[in-house]
Protein backbone atom coordinates (compact mmCIF):
# COMPACT_ATOMS: atom_id res chain seq x y z
CA UNK A 1 0.00 0.00 0.00
CA UNK A 2 1.32 3.42 -0.95
CA UNK A 3 2.08 5.77 1.90
CA UNK A 4 3.10 3.13 4.43
CA UNK A 5 5.71 4.75 6.71
CA UNK A 6 9.02 3.02 7.20
CA UNK A 7 10.13 1.55 10.52
CA UNK A 8 12.39 4.60 11.03
CA UNK A 9 9.50 6.94 10.27
CA UNK A 10 7.31 5.27 12.89
CA UNK A 11 10.03 5.35 15.54
CA UNK A 12 10.52 9.01 14.63
CA UNK A 13 6.87 9.70 15.43
CA UNK A 14 7.79 9.36 19.12
CA UNK A 15 9.58 12.72 18.81
CA UNK A 16 7.69 14.27 15.91
CA UNK A 17 4.23 13.81 17.46
CA UNK A 18 5.26 14.35 21.09
CA UNK A 19 2.69 16.40 23.02
CA UNK A 20 4.65 16.45 26.30
CA UNK A 21 4.35 19.89 27.89
CA UNK A 22 1.65 21.05 25.48
CA UNK A 23 -0.89 21.25 28.31
CA UNK A 24 1.55 21.90 31.13
CA UNK A 25 4.22 19.87 32.95
CA UNK A 26 1.74 18.11 35.26
CA UNK A 27 -0.69 17.09 32.52
CA UNK A 28 -2.36 13.68 32.97
CA UNK A 29 -5.12 13.90 30.35
CA UNK A 30 -3.25 14.25 27.06
CA UNK A 31 -5.60 14.68 24.12
CA UNK A 32 -8.64 14.73 26.41
CA UNK A 33 -7.60 18.35 27.05
CA UNK A 34 -8.97 19.04 23.56
CA UNK A 35 -12.48 18.40 24.90
CA UNK A 36 -13.30 21.95 25.95
CA UNK A 37 -16.67 23.14 27.28
CA UNK A 38 -17.49 24.28 23.73
CA UNK A 39 -16.70 20.80 22.38
CA UNK A 40 -18.95 19.21 25.01
CA UNK A 41 -21.78 21.51 23.97
CA UNK A 42 -21.18 20.48 20.35
CA UNK A 43 -21.54 16.90 21.50
CA UNK A 44 -24.76 17.67 23.33
CA UNK A 45 -26.12 19.32 20.18
CA UNK A 46 -25.50 16.08 18.27
CA UNK A 47 -28.13 14.33 20.42
CA UNK A 48 -31.32 15.17 18.54
CA UNK A 49 -33.67 12.31 19.53
CA UNK A 50 -32.56 11.21 22.98
CA UNK A 51 -31.98 7.63 21.79
CA UNK A 52 -29.30 6.05 24.01
CA UNK A 53 -27.27 3.11 22.70
CA UNK A 54 -24.82 1.14 24.83
CA UNK A 55 -21.56 0.40 23.03
CA UNK A 56 -19.94 -2.15 25.33
CA UNK A 57 -19.45 -5.84 24.70
CA UNK A 58 -21.13 -8.14 27.22
CA UNK A 59 -18.85 -9.28 30.03
CA UNK A 60 -18.72 -13.05 29.76
CA UNK A 61 -16.52 -15.68 31.39
CA UNK A 62 -14.86 -17.80 28.71
CA UNK A 63 -11.91 -19.66 30.20
CA UNK A 64 -10.02 -21.42 27.46
CA UNK A 65 -11.18 -19.11 24.66
CA UNK A 66 -8.25 -18.37 22.35
CA UNK A 67 -8.57 -14.60 22.69
CA UNK A 68 -9.14 -14.45 26.47
CA UNK A 69 -5.97 -14.05 28.52
CA UNK A 70 -7.52 -13.35 31.95
CA UNK A 71 -11.22 -14.23 32.23
CA UNK A 72 -13.43 -11.96 34.37
CA UNK A 73 -14.39 -13.27 37.80
CA UNK A 74 -17.94 -13.32 39.14
CA UNK A 75 -18.54 -14.73 42.60
CA UNK A 76 -21.87 -14.67 44.40
CA UNK A 77 -21.56 -13.86 48.10
CA UNK A 78 -23.98 -15.68 50.39
CA UNK A 79 -25.86 -13.34 52.71
CA UNK A 80 -28.09 -13.94 55.70
CA UNK A 81 -31.71 -12.81 55.88
CA UNK A 82 -32.30 -9.29 57.15
CA UNK A 83 -35.45 -10.42 58.98
CA UNK A 84 -36.52 -13.73 60.50
CA UNK A 85 -40.29 -13.28 60.37
CA UNK A 86 -42.57 -13.10 57.37
CA UNK A 87 -42.17 -11.39 55.03
CA UNK A 88 -38.50 -12.47 55.13
CA UNK A 89 -36.25 -9.90 53.51
CA UNK A 90 -32.87 -10.90 52.13
CA UNK A 91 -30.15 -9.55 49.86
CA UNK A 92 -27.86 -10.91 47.20
CA UNK A 93 -24.35 -9.62 46.55
CA UNK A 94 -21.46 -10.23 44.18
CA UNK A 95 -17.72 -9.95 44.02
CA UNK A 96 -16.60 -8.87 40.54
CA UNK A 97 -13.13 -8.99 39.04
CA UNK A 98 -12.11 -7.57 35.69
CA UNK A 99 -8.94 -7.60 33.65
CA UNK A 100 -7.96 -4.00 32.95
CA UNK A 101 -6.98 -4.85 29.38
CA UNK A 102 -7.27 -7.56 26.76
CA UNK A 103 -9.04 -7.92 23.43
CA UNK A 104 -12.52 -8.96 24.56
CA UNK A 105 -13.51 -6.58 27.37
CA UNK A 106 -14.54 -3.00 26.59
CA UNK A 107 -12.09 -0.74 28.41
CA UNK A 108 -10.29 2.58 28.30
CA UNK A 109 -6.51 2.83 28.63
CA UNK A 110 -4.87 5.30 30.94
CA UNK A 111 -1.69 7.09 29.88
CA UNK A 112 0.35 4.82 32.13
CA UNK A 113 -0.53 1.71 30.13
CA UNK A 114 2.31 1.87 27.56
CA UNK A 115 5.89 3.00 28.02
CA UNK A 116 9.11 3.18 26.01
CA UNK A 117 12.37 2.46 27.84
CA UNK A 118 10.41 2.62 31.10
CA UNK A 119 8.96 6.07 30.47
CA UNK A 120 5.39 6.95 29.53
CA UNK A 121 3.58 10.10 28.44
CA UNK A 122 5.37 13.25 29.53
CA UNK A 123 8.60 11.31 30.17
CA UNK A 124 7.34 9.91 33.46
CA UNK A 125 9.01 6.77 34.75
CA UNK A 126 6.45 4.01 35.11
CA UNK A 127 6.97 1.38 37.78
CA UNK A 128 4.69 -1.27 39.23
CA UNK A 129 2.06 0.18 41.56
CA UNK A 130 -1.19 -0.85 43.21
CA UNK A 131 -4.13 1.08 44.65
CA UNK A 132 -2.44 0.82 48.07
CA UNK A 133 0.51 2.94 46.87
CA UNK A 134 0.50 6.75 46.81
CA UNK A 135 -1.30 8.08 43.73
CA UNK A 136 0.84 8.31 40.60
CA UNK A 137 0.32 10.52 37.59
CA UNK A 138 -1.33 9.21 34.46
CA UNK A 139 -3.57 6.58 36.06
CA UNK A 140 -7.21 6.14 35.09
CA UNK A 141 -8.09 8.24 38.14
CA UNK A 142 -7.19 11.27 36.01
CA UNK A 143 -10.42 10.65 34.04
CA UNK A 144 -12.56 10.99 37.17
CA UNK A 145 -14.76 13.68 35.55
CA UNK A 146 -15.66 11.37 32.70
CA UNK A 147 -15.49 11.91 28.96
CA UNK A 148 -18.30 13.81 27.24
CA UNK A 149 -17.82 14.83 23.63
CA UNK A 150 -19.10 14.47 20.09
CA UNK A 151 -18.62 11.04 18.57
CA UNK A 152 -18.19 10.53 14.83
CA UNK A 153 -18.83 6.97 13.66
CA UNK A 154 -16.69 5.80 10.74
CA UNK A 155 -17.91 2.40 9.56
CA UNK A 156 -14.83 1.25 7.68
CA UNK A 157 -16.23 -2.22 7.03
CA UNK A 158 -19.33 -0.77 5.37
CA UNK A 159 -17.18 1.71 3.49
CA UNK A 160 -15.24 -1.21 2.00
CA UNK A 161 -18.43 -3.16 1.31
CA UNK A 162 -17.68 -6.05 3.70
CA UNK A 163 -19.21 -7.40 6.92
CA UNK A 164 -15.92 -7.10 8.76
CA UNK A 165 -12.26 -6.45 8.16
CA UNK A 166 -9.82 -9.32 8.50
CA UNK A 167 -6.91 -9.65 10.91
CA UNK A 168 -4.04 -7.43 9.82
CA UNK A 169 -6.22 -5.20 7.61
CA UNK A 170 -4.94 -1.64 8.04
CA UNK A 171 -7.24 1.37 8.01
CA UNK A 172 -5.63 4.29 6.22
CA UNK A 173 -6.21 8.01 5.99
CA UNK A 174 -7.86 7.35 2.63
CA UNK A 175 -10.53 5.24 4.37
CA UNK A 176 -11.22 8.00 6.90
CA UNK A 177 -11.35 10.86 4.40
CA UNK A 178 -13.45 8.88 1.91
CA UNK A 179 -15.98 8.26 4.66
CA UNK A 180 -16.04 11.97 5.55
CA UNK A 181 -16.65 12.96 1.94
CA UNK A 182 -19.26 10.30 1.23
CA UNK A 183 -21.23 10.92 4.42
CA UNK A 184 -20.82 14.69 4.69
CA UNK A 185 -19.17 14.67 8.10
CA UNK A 186 -15.81 15.90 9.31
CA UNK A 187 -13.79 15.06 12.41
CA UNK A 188 -12.98 18.20 14.35
CA UNK A 189 -10.75 19.01 17.30
CA UNK A 190 -11.98 17.34 20.48
CA UNK A 191 -14.11 14.73 18.71
CA UNK A 192 -14.11 11.01 19.46
CA UNK A 193 -13.40 8.85 16.42
CA UNK A 194 -15.62 5.76 16.65
CA UNK A 195 -14.22 3.05 14.37
CA UNK A 196 -16.32 0.11 13.28
CA UNK A 197 -14.28 -2.70 11.73
CA UNK A 198 -16.94 -5.37 12.29
CA UNK A 199 -14.54 -7.32 14.53
CA UNK A 200 -17.13 -7.63 17.33
CA UNK A 201 -19.65 -8.99 14.81
CA UNK A 202 -17.10 -11.45 13.48
CA UNK A 203 -16.62 -12.88 16.95
CA UNK A 204 -20.38 -13.26 17.40
CA UNK A 205 -20.70 -15.11 14.08
CA UNK A 206 -17.48 -17.14 13.92
CA UNK A 207 -16.31 -17.26 17.52
CA UNK A 208 -12.92 -16.24 18.92
CA UNK A 209 -10.15 -15.62 16.44
CA UNK A 210 -7.56 -18.43 16.65
CA UNK A 211 -4.75 -16.02 17.54
CA UNK A 212 -5.38 -13.62 20.42
CA UNK A 213 -3.34 -10.66 19.18
CA UNK A 214 -4.22 -10.53 15.49
CA UNK A 215 -6.90 -8.02 14.49
CA UNK A 216 -7.73 -5.19 12.08
CA UNK A 217 -7.06 -1.58 13.01
CA UNK A 218 -5.46 1.69 12.11
CA UNK A 219 -2.22 1.75 10.16
CA UNK A 220 0.65 3.84 11.51
CA UNK A 221 0.24 6.38 8.70
CA UNK A 222 -2.92 7.64 10.43
CA UNK A 223 -1.02 8.95 13.46
CA UNK A 224 0.03 12.38 12.05
CA UNK A 225 -3.49 12.81 10.63
CA UNK A 226 -5.06 12.13 14.02
CA UNK A 227 -2.86 14.77 15.60
CA UNK A 228 -3.56 17.27 12.81
CA UNK A 229 -7.31 16.81 13.23
CA UNK A 230 -7.14 17.02 17.00
CA UNK A 231 -8.86 13.71 17.68
CA UNK A 232 -9.31 13.46 21.46
CA UNK A 233 -10.30 9.82 21.71
CA UNK A 234 -10.40 6.75 19.49
CA UNK A 235 -12.91 4.06 20.31
CA UNK A 236 -12.72 0.91 18.21
CA UNK A 237 -14.59 -2.38 18.10
CA UNK A 238 -11.18 -4.05 17.86
CA UNK A 239 -8.09 -2.77 19.67
CA UNK A 240 -6.83 0.00 17.37
CA UNK A 241 -3.63 -1.43 15.89
CA UNK A 242 -3.65 -3.50 12.73
CA UNK A 243 -1.83 -6.63 13.91
CA UNK A 244 0.48 -7.86 12.54
CA UNK A 245 1.62 -4.34 11.79
CA UNK A 246 4.78 -5.18 9.86
CA UNK A 247 6.97 -3.36 12.40
CA UNK A 248 9.36 -5.05 14.81
CA UNK A 249 10.59 -2.17 16.99
CA UNK A 250 7.12 -0.74 17.59
CA UNK A 251 4.77 -3.63 16.78
CA UNK A 252 1.75 -1.68 18.06
CA UNK A 253 2.40 1.88 16.84
CA UNK A 254 -1.10 3.27 17.55
CA UNK A 255 -0.90 2.23 21.18
CA UNK A 256 2.79 3.06 21.60
CA UNK A 257 3.08 6.39 19.78
CA UNK A 258 -0.50 7.33 20.61
CA UNK A 259 -0.17 6.78 24.35
CA UNK A 260 3.50 7.57 25.04
CA UNK A 261 4.05 10.52 22.68
CA UNK A 262 0.63 11.98 21.87
CA UNK A 263 -1.21 11.24 25.11
CA UNK A 264 -4.01 9.87 22.92
CA UNK A 265 -6.96 8.36 24.76
CA UNK A 266 -7.74 4.85 23.49
CA UNK A 267 -10.90 2.84 24.14
CA UNK A 268 -10.64 -0.79 23.06
CA UNK A 269 -13.15 -3.48 22.07
CA UNK A 270 -16.39 -1.55 21.87
CA UNK A 271 -19.46 -2.90 20.09
CA UNK A 272 -20.79 -0.52 17.47
CA UNK A 273 -23.24 -2.87 15.71
CA UNK A 274 -26.40 -1.30 17.13
CA UNK A 275 -25.02 2.21 16.73
CA UNK A 276 -23.99 1.57 13.11
CA UNK A 277 -27.48 0.26 12.31
CA UNK A 278 -29.16 3.28 13.90
CA UNK A 279 -26.82 5.72 12.16
CA UNK A 280 -27.33 4.01 8.80
CA UNK A 281 -31.12 4.19 9.14
CA UNK A 282 -30.86 7.92 9.72
CA UNK A 283 -27.87 8.64 7.48
CA UNK A 284 -26.52 10.59 10.44
CA UNK A 285 -23.10 9.72 11.80
CA UNK A 286 -22.55 11.98 14.80
CA UNK A 287 -23.71 11.49 18.37
CA UNK A 288 -23.13 12.51 21.94
CA UNK A 289 -20.50 10.09 23.28
CA UNK A 290 -20.15 9.53 27.02
CA UNK A 291 -17.61 7.38 28.91
CA UNK A 292 -17.33 7.09 32.71
CA UNK A 293 -14.21 5.16 33.85
CA UNK A 294 -13.98 3.72 37.36
CA UNK A 295 -12.11 5.87 39.88
CA UNK A 296 -9.36 3.36 40.57
CA UNK A 297 -6.14 4.93 41.84
CA UNK A 298 -3.00 3.85 39.96
CA UNK A 299 -4.95 1.66 37.52
CA UNK A 300 -3.68 1.52 33.93
CA UNK A 301 -7.18 1.04 32.53
CA UNK A 302 -10.83 0.60 33.40
CA UNK A 303 -13.74 -1.45 32.07
CA UNK A 304 -16.37 0.96 30.72
CA UNK A 305 -19.77 1.04 29.06
CA UNK A 306 -19.63 3.83 26.46
CA UNK A 307 -23.00 5.39 25.68
CA UNK A 308 -23.88 7.00 22.36
CA UNK A 309 -26.91 9.31 22.29
CA UNK A 310 -28.52 10.17 18.96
Amino acid sequence: MAGIPSEEDVVGYLDRLDNAGRWGPADELGTLNLITPEVRLRGLAAACEGLAIGCARPIVIEPGASDVLHPPVHESIATTPMTNVAPRVGTAADRLGFPGHGVTITHVDSLSHFHVDGHGYGGRFLGSRTAADPPSRGSVEAMRDGIVTRGVLVDVAAGRGVQWLEAGDAIGVDDLEKWETTHRVRLESGDALLLRTGWALRRQVLGPYPERKHRPGLGAAALPWLQERGVALIASDAAHDAVPSGYTRLPMPIHTVGSVAMGLCLLDNADFEALASACSERDRWTCLFVVAPLRWVNATGSPVTPIAVL
